[in-house]
This record gives C-alpha cells, structure tokens and sequence, in this order.
C-alpha cells in the first residue's frame, strides 16, 4: 500500500479569511463617523494612512516585538556598567511609524480644532496593532505641558521632543534630532501615594526652577528605561518636587541612572518597565519647588486620556477578530453571525466598543478647545471617569470576545490572548479605580463649576424618558453627600453611562442608541449577550463587522 496517499487527511474549511493586510481605519465605520464628529476630517488622509500601516506591517511588527522582549543588559563585554535596554528591531520600527507620523506631537505642533482628536484616532488604530509602545509614545506626548512650566528647559528639550524623528542610539540628547520622555514616580514604600516618597534633591549651586540637582532615590516603577530623559519627583526642603532627568549628563556622560532590573509583567511584554535607583543622578527643576504633584498631574492628565484610547482600542481590536470570526464560521450548517443568541452577544460588544470610543474621542474634543471654560472642566472630569470606566471595562469585553471564537481566540497565534493581557495594565496604570473614582469626587466637589458641567453636558435626556430618569438619579444622589466616598464607584459609573448614552443618541444612530440605553441604563443582564429583546441587533453587528472578505 502506498501510505503516501494519506499524507493530506483533511481539505481545510471552515475557516475565516486572513485580516492580515487589512486598512484598519476602512474597516471601522464608528472611527470613521466619530472623528469626522469631533472636527478631525481634515486629518481624515492621514488617519487613513496609518490605518493601513496598522493593518499591515505595524501589526506584524506588533507579533515580532512581543515574541522577543527587551532584555536587560547591564554591563558589557569588558565589565563597564552600560545599564542598556536591548529590543528586538521591530520594536524600533513601531516607535519610529509613531513619531515620524505625529503621535508624539500633532496637537501641539499643529493645534486647530480636531488636532487631538486625530491624534487620538491615530493611536487608537496604532494600539490595536501594539500597544506596549505605547507608554512611551504616551509619555513624551504628554510630557508637553508639563515642560512647558519651565520656559529654560522647554526651549532646549521641546524642539527635540516634538521632532517626527525617532534615535535609538544610546547618546546624549544634543546629538540627537528627536528624543523621546519617559516617567519615574512610584516607589517601594508608597505607590500610589507619591506624598511618601523618600527620593531626595540637592542642589549642585543656586537652588529653585529650573536649576540643577543631584537626586539620590529609587523608583520601583520606571516606565521605558532607554528614553532620553524622565519626569520624576524627589524631596527638597520645602517637599515634593518634579525634576527633568536625562539619561546622559550635558557632557555626554552617562547619567548616575541605574537599572536594578526589568519587571516580569502579566502584559505590555514589548515594553520594558523598569526598578531604577539615582545615584547622584544629575536632574533640573521643573514647575514651582514643592509643587511637584501639581506640576506632574499636567503629564498625568494626559496620559489618562491614552489610557481611554488604548483601551478603547483594545476592544476595538477584539470585536474585530471575534465579529469577522463568527461572520465567517458556521455551526449547525448556520453562520455564527446570524445566529441568535451569537447576534446578541456580538452587538452587546460592539455597543462596548462604540460608547467607549464616542467618549474617548469627546474627551479629545475637550482638549482641543481647552480655551473654553465648559470645555475644560469637562475634560477635568471626564479624565478621571472615562480612564475608570473604559478601562475597567476592556477585560471582560476582550475576554468575551475570545470565547466568541472558541479555541481559535484561546491561542497565541490569535492576537486575542495578548489583547487579554494588556487590558489590565491601564486600569492600573497612572492610577487604579479607586484613586480615579477619588478624583472624580475631588474634582466635583472642590473645583467650582464642575458638576454644573456635568449635568449641563447631560442635558435633560435629549427626548428619551429612560435617559432623562438616570439623570434625575444622578442629581438626587450626589445631594445625598452621606458615605459618598463609599458609593464613589457606582457614581463615576453612572457619570460615564449617561455621558455615553446622551454622546450615542445626540450621533443619532437610532439602532446603537436605543439598545445602549435599554441595556445600559435599564435591566439588562450582568454579562454580555443579555440585551433585551426587540433590538436591531442584526444592524449593530454589520454596523462594526469587517466588509469585503
């Protein structure tokens, strides 16, 4: 018998077709209608563009930097201390697309209105395709506004941080066209509570802003060890400060930086976070001495609105895999897609994904006009709520998206398990759920005018009696000030429902709306597939399914 007959057992059938290659932004119709919402068609050509990158060669590079991660190497061959973090190149080519197109600095090298909002869209279609770049990406972004407190320092550093040039080489900012920030805040002993950090400040000769220290500490969360330069927080006389901290001494010299070790992270594998301890490290002042908190919540803020994005962009990725799976595989002799209960399981995911980013890229509005008072403190606000809710949700969305596909969303070949991993890392990151729904209470009770924003931005439900009641809630419950700090979380919750209920029915969008605010804002299930009945769900689903495979 001749066994090589045998040698194929199976046709493969079945199966859905590839996505590899595919224009993320194309394939996205809610990016689509919101960006062109909040003022950012102009930028439509360029969001399109790296759509394309993100589908493409971004996302396989996305595969590559997390098969290979960055490797600590302190010493070299001849025993010199380097402290050097190594990365596979395409971790490089992710954070040079990034800079080369703008996600470091669009908005403040070209501000007009939509300019954060495109900034953002095009982060979002970047995070899909790989998101550990993202930290780094995110903090020199956001380091602007902080450097732009210290005028001397801002005039030698912006320059450099707002180029669309990205160097990896391991010299000194002044030989280098772009540079890239990085941040050091946490330590050992207090975390979240940077108010007990032990890390002290001297000075080398004048004292004050701008001037030069020397900072002896430890960070026991230094995020991208191998950027140019860190925010970072020590004690001085009259308390905590923020410092600029580059990696190489003016001379060229190596900084007195030192990398302890890399973190063995749950996610964010491509990225390094590091424990760092300043041995003497040469820093500058940056902001108002003892100020250091207030000074560094200007990068923070912003940072939080990355959180938003990327998890938005998290979701955004995991309904995509698991809408254009079940559009394609059938069970039964049926489509996955068309089958009921799938249906319903699949639009409750793509109402996730949809509310998350319409509040995201309303956040982004904020910012772009940051002028207007209204405008500025909803964005006070809604950093704090959306950076809870959105990223609180991403996990347990990513995780049903997975088991929509079965075994096929279970394995590493499929991106889902790595979409699993990162969600967790922005809840946690530059702030758990507790410290935002904190904030949310602080912002609302002593900063004037906020909750007047709040239920001016809410309106009086826009027409829908189910969304005018979870208002008329709201209101009668932040009047009950008794155990607020209790009840902080479902507060903040049932800020960002009505937010992104009212954001949903003012897009007009009657489908998404409707079954947004019936499961939402009604009796819904506790998991997802449990919206009530006599929804269009059918049309949700295409609504976010991927055409034209």
């Amino acid at each position: 018998m001749n066994l090589h007959q045998f040698a194929e057992t199976h046709e493969v059938t079945n199966q859905p077709p590839s996505l590899d290659g595919t224009n993320l932004y194309r394939i996205d119709l809610p990016l689509q209608e919101w960006s062109r919402r909040f003022d950012a068609g102009w930028a439509e050509s360029r969001i399109d563009a790296y759509g394309a990158l993100a589908g493409g060669p971004l996302m396989e590079a996305g595969f590559a930097a997390n098969q290979n991660k960055p490797v600590f190497v302190s010493h070299d061959r001849y025993g010199h201390r380097i402290d050097l973090v190594e990365f596979h190149p395409a971790y490089h080519e992710l954070m040079r697309t990034a800079v080369e197109h703008g996600l470091t600095g669009l908005p403040w090298t070209d501000p007009q209105p939509g300019a954060h909002v495109a900034r953002a869209s095009m982060t979002y279609l970047h995070s899909q395709a790989e998101a550990g770049s993202g930290c780094p990406l995110t903090m020199t972004f956001a380091s602007v506004p902080a450097m732009r407190l210290q005028p001397n320092l801002a005039e030698q550093w912006l320059p450099k941080i707002l180029a669309t040039e990205y160097d990896s080489r391991n010299v000194g900012m002044a030989r280098k066209a772009g540079v890239t920030i990085g941040m050091a805040m946490t330590e050992k002993q207090g975390g979240t509570d940077v108010r007990a950090n032990t890390t002290k400040a001297y000075p080398v000769g004048a004292s004050g802003p701008g001037q030069a220290y020397e900072l002896v500490g430890h960070k026991w969360f230094c995020s991208a060890p191998m950027c140019d330069a860190f925010l970072t927080l020590a004690q001085t006389d009259k308390g905590l400060t923020c410092f600029l901290l580059p990696r190489h001494r003016p001379d060229d010299t190596r900084n007195q930086f030192y990398i302890q070790r890399l973190k063995n992270k749950l996610g964010n594998w491509s990225n390094a976070s590091s424990e760092v301890e300043f041995r003497g490290a040469l820093a500058w002042m940056v902001g108002e001495e003892g100020r250091g908190v207030p000074t560094i919540i200007e990068m923070v803020a912003m940072t939080r609105f990355d959180c938003m994005v990327g998890s938005s962009a998290l979701m955004r990725q995991a309904l995509t895999q698991a809408s254009h799976h079940c559009a394609h595989r059938k069970v039964g002799g049926k489509l996955l897609s068309e089958q009921p209960l799938m249906q319903n399981v699949l639009a409750d995911l793509a109402l996730e994904s949809e509310a998350a980013l319409a509040l995201s890229l309303r956040m982004g509005r904020a910012l772009d006009h940051l002028d207007d008072e209204h405008e500025a403190k909803f964005a006070r606000l809604v950093t704090a709520v959306g950076k809870y809710w959105i990223c609180k949700r991403a996990p347990a969305m990513i995780n049903e998206a997975a088991e929509c596909m079965g075994g096929a969303g279970y394995v590493e070949e499929s991106i889902l398990p790595r979409l699993y991993r990162e969600a967790p890392v922005n809840s946690t990151w530059e702030g758990s759920g507790n410290v935002q729904c904190l904030d949310v209470l602080r912002a609302l009770s002593k900063e004037p005018g906020v909750l007047d924003v709040l239920f001016s931005e809410l309106g009086d439900g826009h027409g829908d009696k189910r969304l005018a009641a979870h208002i008329s809630q709201l209101q009668a419950a932040f009047k009950d000030t008794g155990d607020i700090q209790y009840r902080a979380r479902q507060l903040t919750e049932d800020i960002a429902l009505g937010l992104q209920a009212k954001l949903l029915l003012e897009a007009g969008n009657a489908a998404v709306s409707d079954a947004f605010i019936a499961s939402r804002l009604g009796s819904a299930g506790r998991v997802y597939g449990t919206l009530p009945r006599g929804l269009d769900v059918e049309a949700i689903v295409a609504r976010s399914t991927p055409q034209g495979f």
